[in-house]
Order: C-alpha cells, then structure tokens, then sequence
C-alpha cells in the first residue's frame, strides 16, 4: 500500500530523539493496533526475507522499517509505538520485525509488559555463517576492519572472543534462556534460516499456522535466482515485475581460514545442542 502522511486526527511525534528512526505514520481505513506478533531475532538470519514473503499475505500488515521500541526508543512510549503500526481491519494481524531485540536484555520484559500473549518468530541460522555474514555487512561500511580471525579470537586463535557482538548473538541458548523467563516456549516459533532458503514455502506454511493464518503464501509465489543464491518472489497478479531483496542482501562472504571455521564450530557445537533441547528441533549445524 503506498505510504501517505499522517492523518490529520493523529499527527506523527514532532520530538525526535537521537538513535529514534523517523518512520511515516500510516493512514487509510481501519485502526492502528499494537502487534500481535514481532520477529524479534535474529539479525542476518533471515528476518527481512521472511517478513517480505508475509506481507503477501492478506491478512498480515507489517511496519516496513525496523522501529526498535524495545531496545532504543522505549522512551517514546507506546502511544508512538502504535502512532508508527500499518492500519488493520478485523482479524488482519499486525507485526513488525527488530532483530535486535531477542539479544536486548530488557526487550523480554518490556514485551511481556505490553502483551503477555505476544507471538515471537526467531529465524536462526547456523551461528558460524551467521558470525561471517554479520562481519561481512560490517565490513562492506567500514573497509579498514581487522580480519574475522582477528575479531573473533583473542592472541591469535586463543579463546573465543564472546565480547564481539558478531559471535555473542549466536549463542542462541543463552538469550533464549533469559527469554523463557518471561514467555512460555508455546509462545515461540523458530525458523530455520537455512530452510528459509531451500524451502521457502514450507517455512512460511509453519509461520503462518503459528499466526492462526491460511496457508495463501505457497510454493507458486516463489522462484529461486542463482546468481543471487536465494528465493525471489515471483510477479503478484497485476504487478509489474517480480521482487528480489536489495542489493545488500546475498552479500559475498569474505574468505575466512578453515582453520577458524572450525574452532568456531567446536566452540558453538555445545551452545546448539543446548538450543536443540531448549526448542525440541535439530537445525542440523551439527
């Protein structure tokens, strides 16, 4: 839907606070709601893909841009919070995606605060690609980074570095852990990053029973292109072409010594395995 101005019954927030994005305020028919579900995790995961492939579903309305309520503009409070939420009808869910905020500490409770029912999606992915992927982002807009080895162990291939955000959010147990603390397990739904890619659909046929939706975003909806090496959604009726992620996404991965892929394996390998128990699935990065 395009995106208009503030409706003139309920003008966006003049105050801009440092680190608050600027985010449209939506209008049209229907009311703003809080979400009902948030994609709370993890960055480079998968996250802006799997939100691109719900909002072809009709019933999903989503906030395009990353608000990050939880974790830096809580202050705002939540009447900003929900000035910024797409308009939905009755029985439209409204959601809205903030990697960020499953590694937060204060994001849980501060969720629970506002909906204890929340739904909370994680895409995960095997930690290890993710830790290059995120290095690979960092250092595409800062060049003058020192290596991945360098970052992610300290005197050489000493100990692993867990100080380094880039290792830290994969240790998937260890934030789920403090997440548990607030929600139950049945509130969560994780989602392979890896099948994300190879099977979309099914992927997005889990998240959609977990939302209570019909299952309308199916294999038709999606072709995969090589050169980028993952899923595209094919031209909707009436479209005018069919829609790949940006330019960012499908990055190339620097060259990171086998060596180190390995230590780093040994050093997550107990990290998942206590993730597999805590969620009941085996992601298969061994």
């Amino acid at each position: 839907a395009p995106r208009t101005g503030p409706a003139p019954s309920e003008p966006s927030s003049s105050v801009r606070r440092p680190g608050a994005p600027d985010l449209p305020v939506a209008s049209g028919p229907g009311r703003r709601r809080f979400p009902q579900a948030l994609i709370v995790g993890v960055k480079k995961g998968g996250t802006r893909a799997l939100l691109e492939f719900l909002r072809l579903h009709p019933d999903v309305r989503a906030l395009g841009s990353e608000p990050h309520f939880f974790d830096r503009c809580y202050q705002r409070g939540l009447a900003w919070y929900r000035s910024l939420m797409p308009r939905t009808l009755d029985g439209q869910i409204t959601m809205e995606k903030t990697p960020s905020y499953f590694v937060t500490r204060e994001a849980p409770r501060r969720i629970h605060a506002m909906s204890p029912d929340m739904k909370l999606i994680v895409v995960v992915r095997n930690p290890v690609t993710r830790a290059i992927s995120d290095y690979a982002q960092t250092l595409s807009k800062t060049p003058g980074l020192p290596s991945f080895r360098a970052l992610a162990f300290r005197h050489g291939l000493g100990p692993v570095d867990t100080a380094w955000s880039a290792v830290r959010i994969g240790l998937y147990a260890q934030h789920l852990d403090h997440w548990l603390q607030y929600f139950p397990l049945s509130h969560f739904l994780f989602v392979s990053g890896e099948r994300l890619v190879s099977d979309p659909a099914g992927e997005v046929g889990r998240v959609q029973d977990f939302l209570g939706l019909k299952r309308v975003v199916t294999d038709k909806h999606f072709y995969f292109n090589a050169t980028k090496g993952f899923p595209c959604l094919k031209k909707a009726q009436g479209g005018s072409r069919s829609r790949c992620l940006g330019k960012s996404k499908g990055r190339p991965h620097p060259r990171v010594p086998a060596a180190v892929v390995r230590r780093l394996q040994e050093f997550y390998r107990p990290f998942n395995r206590k993730f597999y128990q805590m969620t009941g699935q085996d992601f298969g990065w061994g």
